[in-house]
């Protein structure tokens, strides 16, 4: 198989799906309103709420959701072979995906920008939204946590990519300005950022940064994290035009252009896919394809965490309800491009197959590894870019999407223990709620030394729990459509599926770590895998009430007793996006 065949194939059905599926979702089955009155506006501080231009809101969902995760779990799935790490990829984005990713932003600012634990308590129940918060922090935890680590170890392993990655901080503080303050061509801006951004990677390979062992009296990984928990926590208290959205937008955009440097070597280059379609040679230990690939491969295919930043920070500056088709769905499709190209860049990026073989000798290996210098030989091979060079530019964007989403996270996990103390009646201030959240996540991180290794600890369970994640979401989205009287079919099907799969893989979990004796992650297993069932039975009973109840077909509020549905209603320009009462 040509590279380039798979790339074209690829990319034409993602695109098809943003082009047309999208179409169809956004006019049949959520039915967006221009002329519905969205929370940045509503609620709009300057803080949390802002009206944003929906290029820019795009560049901060699409790097926030994105992270290392779609370039690690294709890398790493593709041990089973290129063929069901691209169909998954690729059909997932189109109908998984990109359906759940504007289906959670549709369902919170039709809530006021309501996470998805919180529009669980209204359309589940309130057992089902604690336990649903529950699953929530733990997967804010392993992403922030690991991350911190992730990055940490790119910064050390290739330290052309520290100037770059903290430079580039500077630069989205400027492009902020010039956005908000300086009110500059949103062009021009673009240019200007991405122009500082590229020259930053220039000087970053020939000018690395290798930190001195001690620093100030620590190693440096334990520096790296401190400074990357530390960044994370400022910018989580931040208002959301001043870094998070500047350093998302123009990220999204060189990220961008870094696929296209990759996809247009691809071009040049059409090198062949060394790695088998169907790998029959699978190393020992490798655990079945069924039903670990469609865990190992979250973002890219579906992902919860997707909804957590769709329902809790973008909802929030979503300047017309319209425009959640392309922040949602065409952030989906992003992500969707990048695991393509980690795909590519994996089993096409080496001379043979004995070199392939030798990187994945053992399932988990490849991984941002394989993405870096598979890459970087593509990128060489089709545009002559130096080899380090070429490794420095993939390297910067796989720690920018990380650190990206590692910011997010922290700002979300932020929210959600604000939200938990509004349940029990307390009110946590943003401060408060950022050192607690920080001080769980840091603790994880250390817990297993000061390399940072506590991080991964609870890494094993991320992509179960993160696709049960996405089951729930699509649970509650389910639940508004069938209040409002759509066909949920589109939501009911990839819900059924992700569930499924995910409480296999749990239960399959359970035994690896029967087997290995490791008690605390068979624990945690147990504890999810209970919450997940207990909530989906109470999704399960919310459906059928939603289903045979009566409730008005444009709010979804219950109508009194003895009263009939129209089924019609519209949202001319005077609604005003408070469709729940007990605000």
């Amino acid at each position: 198989m040509n590279s380039l065949v798979l790339m074209v194939i690829g990319l034409a059905m993602v695109l098809a799906g943003y082009f047309l599926y999208s179409k169809f979702l956004a006019s049949r089955i959520y039915r967006l309103d221009e002329n519905f009155r969205t929370p940045a506006h509503e609620l709009r501080d300057g803080v949390d709420y802002v009206p944003t231009n929906k290029f820019v809101l795009w560049g901060h969902h699409f790097t926030s959701v994105a992270g290392a995760a779609p370039i690690v779990g294709p890398a790493v799935a593709v041990i089973w072979g290129w063929l069901p790490a691209f169909l998954w990829v690729t059909l997932g984005t189109v109908f998984f995906a990109g359906m759940h990713d504007l289906g959670a932003l549709w369902a919170s600012v039709r809530n006021r920008g309501r996470s998805m634990g919180m529009l669980s308590g209204r359309y589940i129940g309130a057992r089902g939204r604690a336990l649903f918060l529950v699953v929530i922090f733990l997967v804010l935890l392993m992403v922030v946590a690991a991350f911190a680590t992730v990055i940490k170890n790119l910064l050390i392993s290739t330290p052309t990519s520290v100037i770059p990655v903290w430079g580039a901080v500077l630069v989205a503080l400027v492009v902020g300005q010039m956005i908000y303050r300086w009110k500059i061509n949103l062009l021009v801006t673009t240019v200007v950022g991405v122009v500082a951004l590229y020259a930053l990677i220039i000087v970053g390979d020939r000018f690395p940064v290798v930190l001195p062992d001690p620093i100030l009296g620590m190693s440096p990984a334990t520096f790296w994290i401190v400074a990357l928990f530390t960044y994370a926590g400022i910018a989580s208290l931040l208002p959301v035009w001043v870094l998070l959205q500047p350093r998302d937008y123009i990220n999204g955009v060189q990220l961008f252009i870094g696929l296209g440097i990759l996809y247009l070597s691809v071009v040049l280059a059409s090198p062949a896919v060394v790695a088998p379609a169907i790998n029959h040679a699978v190393p020992a230990g490798t655990p079945s394809m069924v039903p670990l690939l469609f865990v190992t491969i979250a973002c890219g295919a579906i992902s919860g965490f997707h909804g957590m930043v769709a329902s809790g920070t973008s909802s929030k500056q979503l300047d017309k309800e319209t425009d959640a088709r392309f922040v949602g769905y065409f952030g989906a499709v992003g992500e969707g491009m990048l695991a393509l190209g980690a795909i590519i860049a994996a089993t096409a990026g080496y001379q043979t197959l004995a070199d392939w073989e030798a990187v994945y000798s053992a399932f988990n290996e490849g991984g941002v590894v394989a993405f870096v210098d598979g890459g970087a030989s593509i990128v060489n091979a089709g545009l002559g870019i130096p080899a380090s060079l070429s490794a420095t530019i993939l390297a910067t964007m796989a720690v920018l999407f990380a650190a990206t989403t590692m910011d997010t996270g922290v700002r979300l996990q932020r929210f959600v223990v604000q939200e938990a103390g509004e349940i029990m009646g307390i009110t946590v201030r943003k401060g408060v709620a950022t050192v607690i959240a920080l001080a769980v996540a840091v603790g994880l991180t250390f817990s297993a030394g000061g390399d940072g290794a506590g991080g991964l600890l609870i890494w094993p369970l991320f992509g179960t729990t993160n696709q049960l994640l996405a089951s729930l979401t699509l649970s509650v989205v389910a639940v508004m459509l069938l209040r409002r009287r759509r066909n949920p079919v589109v939501v009911l099907i990839p819900l059924v599926f992700v569930l499924v799969m995910s409480v296999y893989a749990l239960i399959v979990q359970l035994g690896t770590f029967w087997s290995d004796q490791n008690w605390f992650l068979l624990v945690l297993d147990l504890i999810i895998l209970v919450a997940s069932a207990w909530v989906a039975i109470e999704a399960a009973a919310a459906m059928n009430a939603a289903r045979r109840g009566s409730f008005d077909p444009e709010t979804d509020e219950p109508l009194p007793t003895g009263s009939v549905s129209s089924g019609t209603s519209s949202t001319g320009a005077g609604s005003s996006g408070t469709d729940v009462k007990d605000r």
